[in-house]
């Protein structure tokens, strides 16, 4: 058991903070990092044993990939392999979203060890758009290995409070940068060439970067969930609160039981809604109070179902947000959400 230190990453503790954080990875321990779109849980990526401890510490399946961060596009050699016939398409890609929330799957270099990719021969990389990720990453020198810092299975931590109630006493450090802007894990593609078209975007992961944002430069098509795992967050079953939790489309769909107490997660909790007035709810949380906004919703979808997840509540049920945009990965997580 660790005594989990939180440094506040301030204009006065950036220092400190940078300072802890590499000289932990260093020595090959794990620390929770912020990013733009959850907190991760930090290791040298070319340090197995480090990495190793990432497992333990969110009890995570080894079958289950990590996601590789860079400090700058000249690092991405390092990691990964360009195909030539992808080459500038990913060029576009980067040019345009990175530093960002899009994680692209690509051949890795023998330098990436098997444990982080869970032995297959690609590897998820991202460069991300936090300035003290960033900061740190660019000052250890090597690229940072990092899944969200929540015990597996369970809700992304959007905050440093969120970390230390998951993994509180598992893990020395926490960098504490504030709420993350994005609240949503990167968009995750594969580029599959095709001579002559644009090339196809296989999206094994939405995310804060949108189909409509992508189709600018390619097709994009979906993967199901339980296809053959390539990459994180393609588990049929993830980011679930421990109360019982129901995503339903309609209000008929919904049934309650005499002497349960539910609670509703709203869209925007408006009291004439259809879905806050078809039950006494003991609670109605709103992901976007009022105002129905995509962007607010994905910042406080984890925050919400945190919340929720404290009332005391028998079960918590999810009314489903329009998927266009944002809309696809708020909707994508509540499925993973329900399907236990």
């Amino acid at each position: 058991m660790f005594e989990t230190k939180i440094i506040e990453a301030t204009d006065d503790g950036m220092k400190e903070a940078q300072n802890a954080a590499v000289e932990l990875l260093q020595q090959g321990e794990v620390v929770a990092l912020p990013t733009e779109t959850v907190y991760g849980l930090a290791a040298d990526a070319f340090n197995p044993t480090a990495v190793a401890k990432i497992f333990a510490a969110k009890e995570r399946p080894d079958f289950d990939p990590l996601i590789v961060h860079i400090a700058t596009v000249r690092d991405l050699e390092r990691v990964a392999i360009v195909p030539e016939d992808i080459r500038h398409t990913l060029n576009q890609l980067t040019t345009e979203f990175w530093p960002g929330p899009l994680t692209v799957i690509l051949p890795k270099t023998p330098e990436v060890p098997d444990l982080v990719t869970s032995g297959l021969s690609t590897v998820g990389v991202r460069q991300s758009g936090h300035p003290i990720f960033r900061a740190i990453n660019k000052a250890l020198g090597n690229p940072i290995a990092a899944p969200s810092a929540n015990r597996f299975g369970r809700i992304s931590p959007t905050s440093a409070s969120a970390v230390m109630k998951e993994l509180g006493g598992r893990i020395p450090l926490i960098v504490d940068a504030g709420a993350c802007s994005e609240g949503v894990e990167s968009t995750i593609i594969r580029i599959e060439p095709r001579e002559g078209k644009k090339p196809i975007f296989h999206l094994h992961r939405a995310g804060p970067i949108s189909k409509e944002q992508l189709q600018k430069f390619g097709k994009v098509q979906a993967v199901k969930p339980g296809d053959t795992l390539q990459s994180p967050g393609q588990l049929e079953s993830h980011y679930a609160p421990l109360t019982p939790f129901r995503l339903i489309e309609k209000p008929s769909d919904f049934t309650p039981e005499l002497g349960k107490r539910y609670g509703l997660l709203s869209y925007t909790g408006e009291e004439g809604g259809e879905f806050v007035r078809m039950h006494r709810w003991e609670n109605v949380v709103a992901l976007s109070p009022g105002s129905g906004k995509l962007a607010e919703a994905a910042v406080r979808l984890f925050y919400v179902m945190r919340e929720m997840d404290e009332m005391g509540l028998d079960e918590i049920i999810a009314e489903p947000v329009s998927e266009v945009g944002l809309g696809v990965a708020i909707m994508d997580r509540l499925k993973r959400a329900s399907a236990r």
